[in-house]
């Protein structure tokens, strides 16, 4: 019988310390990389490059060919689940996603019996990943988690404040429930078929979790994203978790414990000893260099880099950014960030 080969992210998300942090970046394939950017002309616009597993695997491998990464994450969006259950989404140039605004008739309107069936490229996407892929590299799949996803169906569009939403769960709350408990079921339906499909770790992206009161917190964060752990481990056992409330603050410890994920992604604005002291050793950090940094590079990318190293040496720790890469970082920056993370 041949060796099950060691790969070490995987292993740091299970909770095993490794001699140096696992690295990869969130938003990897993405516009800095001028190979994203002449596969992105091949499709007429970004969800037919999500929806098409030729490009949106070419767009997946496309930074560990650059780059001496631990893991590779699916390229698709978090918004292709409102637009599986029948929701219209665009993506503008200039704009960002746009959605058709729902309101509490629109939510009973949604469609969850063949979200699945929708997301069928998708799927075909991992499944081809899992063929491509080194044995040693991790293959991370995801989804927005219900909180984040729900502020753009129900706003139409990206905001600052998530007013639209946070009013609209106020005011309407039986209605934002069942968004709640349909995103939620939709969820653990597509991570479990990710998993299937070959997937060895997956990460619940609530980008959106700042800007909530405590009783907020709990019923629109912690609540759904503990319910998707949930359900999801009663299908796959024990499946290997990352939760990323970014924003939670001091609430990053109830979202832990709440939730049991494996591991937490850890934003950029929280401080490194409030991390130390707040979360147990024992638990998986991801993170958490300020994407900025990464632009800048130099001393203010070098100096903060060792620091999240030395900070989370006694814990297992996933290197990456605190937020997702931009546009304008510099190449040669992300490879000397790696020779850091890997040689010192």
């Amino acid at each position: 019988m041949s060796a099950v080969p060691h790969k070490p992210m995987l292993a740091t998300v299970l909770g095993q310390r490794q001699e140096r942090p696992p690295v990869w970046i969130m938003r990897q394939a993405g516009r800095y990389l001028p190979e994203y950017r002449e596969t992105r002309t091949q499709a007429k616009n970004f969800l037919e490059l999500c929806y098409t597993p030729d490009l949106a695997v070419e767009v997946t491998l496309q930074p560990l060919r650059r780059f001496d990464l631990d893991a590779s994450i699916l390229f698709s969006d978090i918004l292709v689940i409102p637009d599986a259950l029948g929701q219209s989404v665009r993506f503008e140039t200039g704009e960002g996603p746009l959605l058709e605004p729902l309101d509490p008739s629109g939510v009973d309107r949604l469609d969850r019996s063949r979200a699945l069936e929708h997301l069928a490229p998708v799927l075909e996407t991992v499944r081809r990943l899992r063929a491509a892929l080194p044995p040693e590299k991790t293959l991370i799949g995801f989804c927005g988690a219900p909180w984040t996803v729900a502020t753009y169906m129900l706003g139409g569009r990206g905001s600052s404040d998530q007013w639209v939403a946070r009013k609209f769960a106020l005011q309407h709350p039986q209605a934002f429930d069942k968004l709640m408990d349909i995103l939620v079921d939709t969820s653990i339906d597509y991570l479990e078929a990710q998993f299937k499909a070959g997937a060895d770790v997956v990460q619940i992206f609530e980008s959106w979790a700042l800007n909530l009161d405590d009783t907020s917190f709990v019923r629109n964060v912690m609540d759904p994203n503990r319910r998707i752990v949930e359900g999801l481990r009663a299908r796959i056992p024990n499946a290997p978790i990352i939760g990323f409330p970014r924003g939670a603050a001091g609430n990053i410890l109830r979202y832990a414990e709440a939730t049991k994920v494996n591991a937490v992604g850890i934003d950029y604005a929280t401080p490194l000893d409030f991390v130390c002291k707040t979360l147990p050793n024992t638990l998986t950090v991801q993170g958490n260099l300020d994407p900025l940094r990464l632009v800048v590079g130099g001393e203010a990318m070098e100096t903060q880099a060792r620091k999240i190293i030395e900070a989370f040496s006694d814990r297992p720790h996933v290197f990456n950014l605190g937020h997702g890469i931009v546009p304008e970082t510099p190449i040669a920056h992300v490879e000397r960030l790696i020779e850091i993370i890997k040689r010192g």
